[in-house]
């Protein structure tokens, strides 16, 4: 059984981004694990408006200025729940599908006619170089402790290289990173420049597949702020530290905006413009939309491409009419402000007390006989220790009578025989 927290919209209006007021929803039907099955969607779906980018509709704006020429409805899409766990993983193992195969010769370090002289001669056991008349003549060989030997484990092409992801976990990260491109924090925390952005996700007309020459595509850049992100990638570019800059990977540079077109109209364009990526709204790929793993990429959307999301990524009561079986994951929680929830009063009136673990007894052991410890005698009897204390200062006196009985006799012992030594 799952328990749900809703926020509770006010009738005159949408459900705010935050609330204060909660209903609970508890669905039967689901199990409080995370399995990466069908299993995992609520009986009824959550509300819609419940993402911290959640509003009933996206402003559409100019290709010329920032002006706003139509609207068009919020996709699911972008209110699914963003797990930066799953586009980690996912991203990881897509990676090593694209990595080469490579090893060294397997001959390499072995071309030599070395023999072992055995044992008995007072040195290694190691194979030694035959023939004579040239000092690499008994030279260690083949080891790779030797000038010239092979390597220790020398690399197999035959390694895992690639791996093999599940087709349902692929496609809930696609969806979380398109998810996480609509929060403007996450795509500031990012790196991206989208202080002069109106508005995220950004929206633009389609007359901008019709253009043709790039000038045409950095003015729509300049109106619509997207600039100051593509100029960032151009100052960022820099020659590349190790071997890579000799082996056709010289500059890097850090990752600008993506422009999300419906087809390949207006493509060349745009294509030439260092530090703006394009792609095609039915080939989404993670590896573009979270580079290096982290969610957050600033996506440029057309109308066009926006309006499609809910046609191939589906709804939260919909399925996919592209991506057969999908529908978009429900959260488990709409709110994942754990402690809110546990503190707030719908919750605490159905929660039972808190119940009291009984005191542990104490290692230490109480002690039960006077004539042993002296503590508990002296709680039994508190007068002894005065009656000690009188009985240590009577001793303290006779002590001190003592010893200046033995200094005076010493004294008068010394006196004597000084005055005998006088008198011979």
């Amino acid at each position: 059984m799952t328990l749900t927290l809703l926020p509770l919209p006010s009738p005159s209006r949408p459900a705010p981004r935050s609330s204060s007021f909660f209903i609970l929803w508890i669905s039967p039907h689901t199990s409080s694990t995370f399995p990466f099955r069908r299993g995992y969607r609520t009986a009824t779906p959550p509300p819609a408006l419940s993402s911290m980018s959640a509003r009933p509709s996206v402003s559409v704006y100019s290709a010329s200025s920032d002006t706003v020429v139509g609207t068009c409805p919020l996709p699911a899409v972008f209110t699914a729940p963003i797990r930066s766990d799953i586009v980690q993983f996912v991203h990881t193992n897509m990676a090593k599908n694209s990595r080469q195969a490579y090893a060294v010769n397997r001959l390499s370090g072995m071309n030599h006619s070395a023999h072992s002289w055995g044992t008995g001669r007072a040195v290694a056991r190691i194979p030694r170089i035959s023939g004579g008349g040239t000092s690499t003549s008994g030279a260690g060989a083949f080891g790779n402790m030797c000038r010239g030997g092979r390597m220790f484990a020398p690399t197999k092409i035959f390694r895992r290289w690639h791996r093999k992801i599940n087709l349902h976990q692929k496609r809930f990260a696609v969806v979380s990173a398109l998810a996480a491109s609509s929060v403007p924090s996450l795509v500031m925390s990012r790196g991206h420049k989208i202080e002069n952005v109106p508005e995220v996700p950004l929206v633009v007309e389609d007359s901008i597949q019709g253009y043709e020459k790039t000038k045409e595509a950095v003015a729509f850049l300049k109106a619509i702020a997207a600039i100051d992100d593509v100029n960032r990638v151009n100052d960022s570019r820099e020659i590349r530290a190790g071997r890579g800059k000799m082996r056709n990977r010289r500059y890097v540079a850090r990752r600008g905006p993506m422009l999300v077109m419906p087809d390949n109209k207006g493509t060349r364009a745009f294509r030439n413009i260092f530090g703006l990526d394009l792609a095609n709204v039915g080939a989404l790929n993670l590896l573009h939309l979270a580079p290096g793993g982290h969610v957050g990429r600033f996506v440029i959307w057309t109308k066009s491409a926006f309006e499609q999301l809910d046609k191939i990524f589906g709804t939260f009561t919909e399925a996919s009419a592209v991506k057969k079986g999908f529908t978009l994951p429900a959260p488990m929680l709409t709110n994942t402000d754990v402690t809110r929830i546990m503190q707030s009063e719908e919750v605490r009136r159905v929660l039972k007390p808190k119940k009291l673990q009984p005191k542990k007894a104490s290692r230490y052991q109480t002690p039960t006989n006077g004539i042993k410890n002296r503590r508990l005698r002296l709680r039994l009897n508190p007068y002894v220790k005065r009656e000690t204390a009188a009985a240590k200062g009577m001793r303290n006196v006779a002590n001190r009578d003592a010893r200046r009985k033995a200094k005076m006799a010493r004294v008068a012992k010394a006196k004597k025989s000084a005055t005998k030594s006088a008198k011979l």
